[in-house]
């Protein structure tokens, strides 16, 4: 019997060892695609009742090789490359002193009235991730929030959460994203930004719900530090940052200039992303620019500069590479052609439901699809051309279906292994998988239970 949860890279390759299993178990299966223009974009969707059961290519020394090609999977090359850019931009920041300074002036302001940090920021973050869709953006911010969290006596889950967890609460329970709902709506033939008022509504009551667990998680750590799972390894942290506020004499013109220039590429990016149609490549080069930009302001010269990008680059490698590990999980059931089968065989369920059960049942098989497509606009693309029909067939509304697949697409992305944003996230604020598993994991039995009790009103007033 284990004594402690695996290591994340067990997890994850297990379930690449399971993934090339299914593949000599599951016959193979295809759906016909179609180039549709969804939000501006060519995307391809599937085609409802064109299931064909085809021979699987089942996989084995394949395995070996998932890592690889998970990494070289369109989007997740890029995820890797911004991990590095963001994390060596930031240790240049770091290494300036400004982030220190900073902190410490925070610390100093909010003394007393700590538990204001929670509530301001967390709603800032889910709002991010409602109308613009904040996801990968906010993985960056571990690096701030983190360290400010620890500094103002609580932990580095708080840190997470005040950031990660907040756009991925906004995300799920979104009244705009143009990268869940609009796509999603788009696909059903519901109009654009329909059901706005509820949509609203389900956002606030998710995001209140994360921000009063957050807070009660909070107090209680800030009574007791050693009631945190992250006391010892956020010890380590805590003595870091006390040795940088200790050592730091005053709030120099320099340290000012570099934060107020982070401060800069925060509103260039929440501008950029929401307006502009920026994502990781441009974000990702505002980082890099901003770690350049702050060791010249810092007074740096070029070699220093260079050697503290490197070595922030190595304390990430290893939350590159897990990366990369959890999209050759996704790889392997592609290349056994076993996803369409899955997808199919999960998906053909709801029409014989009826009502609350049928909306229930959709959201229960978009939670389990969500572990092999933890992407938003991905699994709308392959399962909205499915839960539309399915849901007419089962006297639900489109508009239901929707609803069903954001709850079921957006939370479990906080907790499953197979999300590159999730564990690349945390290996960024260095908590371990397991520990956050378990912190999470009630948390993700109260969204179920708030999911399904959102469900019931759409379905008995036929929300349109």
């Amino acid at each position: 019997m284990l004594k402690k949860v695996p290591d994340v890279y067990v997890i994850v390759f297990a379930l690449t060892i399971l993934a090339a299993v299914s593949t000599w178990v599951l016959p193979g299966g295809s759906f016909e695609r179609v180039e549709e223009q969804v939000g501006g974009s060519m995307r391809q969707v599937v085609v409802p009742g064109t299931f064909v059961t085809t021979q699987s290519e089942p996989q084995s020394f394949q395995i070996f090789m998932a890592p690889m090609r998970g990494s070289l999977r369109s989007g997740i090359s890029m995820i890797i490359i911004f991990i590095f850019l963001v994390g060596g931009s930031f240790n240049v920041l770091n290494e300036t002193g400004a982030i220190a300074a900073g902190i410490n002036l925070v610390v100093r302001l909010l003394k007393g009235r700590e538990f204001l940090v929670i509530p301001i920021v967390m709603t800032f973050f889910s709002l991010f991730g409602a109308t613009f869709g904040m996801c990968e953006e906010a993985i960056p911010f571990v690096l701030i929030f983190v360290p400010l969290a620890i500094a103002l006596g609580y932990d580095s889950i708080v840190g997470v959460s005040l950031t990660f967890l907040a756009a991925g609460v906004g995300f799920a329970g979104a009244f705009i994203n143009p990268f869940t709902l609009q796509i999603a709506q788009g696909l059903a033939e519901v109009e654009p930004l329909s059901g706005m008022w509820y949509r609203i509504l389900v956002w606030v009551v998710a995001t209140g719900l994360t921000i009063t667990w957050v807070m009660i998680y909070a107090a209680r750590i800030k009574r007791d530090p050693a009631r945190s799972s992250m006391f010892e390894l956020d010890n380590v942290r805590r003595r870091e940052i006390d040795t940088s506020a200790s050592a730091q004499q005053e709030f120099t013109v320099r340290h000012g200039l570099c934060l107020a220039l982070l401060g800069l590429v925060i509103i260039a990016m929440i501008y950029g992303a929401a307006w502009r149609g920026w994502y990781i490549l441009e974000i990702a080069g505002l980082f890099f620019g901003m770690g350049v930009l702050s060791g010249i302001i810092s007074g740096m010269d070029p070699n220093t500069l260079a050697k503290a990008f490197v070595s922030g680059c190595k304390d990430l490698a290893g939350a590159a590479l897990i990366v990369g590990f959890a999209a050759g999980i996704i790889q392997v059931l592609e290349d056994g052609r076993v996803m369409d089968t899955i997808l199919f065989g999960i998906g053909s369920v709801t029409s014989h439901l009826p009502g609350i059960v049928s909306a229930w049942a959709m959201y229960g098989i978009q939670l389990m699809l969500n572990f092999f497509i933890p992407s938003g606009s991905t699994s709308a693309a392959l399962t909205m051309p499915i839960l539309a029909p399915l849901a007419d067939l089962s006297g639900i509304t489109r508009q239901t279906a929707v609803l069903a697949y954001q709850l079921g697409d957006g939370f479990t992305n906080m907790i499953i292994p197979t999300s590159g944003v999730t564990v690349g996230t945390l290996a960024m604020a260095k908590i371990p998988y397991e520990k956050w598993f378990r912190w999470n994991l009630p948390l993700q039995v109260v969204f179920v239970l708030m999911s399904l009790a959102l469900l019931v009103w759409p379905v008995l007033w036929v929300w349109q």
